[in-house]
């Protein structure tokens, strides 16, 4: 199992397998056909209230880890816990992608579903 966080912007790569934008609102400027993005779970997105808060704090590794948390809350929600099992299962079948718009994938919601991914899979390996 292999699972990935990229820009949606970058070109799309033979080993990138499923791509799953993980992104409320479609990328500015992105035709669908140039994204080539297979699965769109709106519901795995941050809250826009979520949103605003981060967005709204300076770039700190404090402000990702209660991103992190707050976000890890939200997710499980029956829907969002739903959606992610999901995208676990793709997974566990190969390489995911994660697509994100975000300017700095490392400290976004990507990061924090692809290690939430990693994680759960590791837990249901052993």
């Amino acid at each position: 199992m292999s699972v990935r966080v990229r820009r949606v912007y970058e070109p799309p790569e033979p080993d990138d397998g499923v791509r799953v934008l993980v992104d409320r609102l479609w990328p500015r400027g992105l035709a669908k056909d140039a994204a080539r993005v297979d699965e769109w779970p709106k519901g795995l997105t941050p809250s826009t209230e979520l949103r605003r808060w981060y967005h709204g704090c300076e770039e700190t590794l404090a402000s990702f880890e209660e991103f992190r948390e707050r976000y890890e809350a939200e997710l499980a929600a029956p829907e969002a816990a739903d959606l992610l099992e999901r995208v676990r299962q793709l997974a566990g079948k190969g390489t995911v992608t994660l697509l994100t718009a975000s300017k700095q994938p490392g400290t976004s919601h990507a990061e924090v579903l692809a290690r939430l991914l990693d994680d759960r899979s590791a837990r249901s390996d052993r």
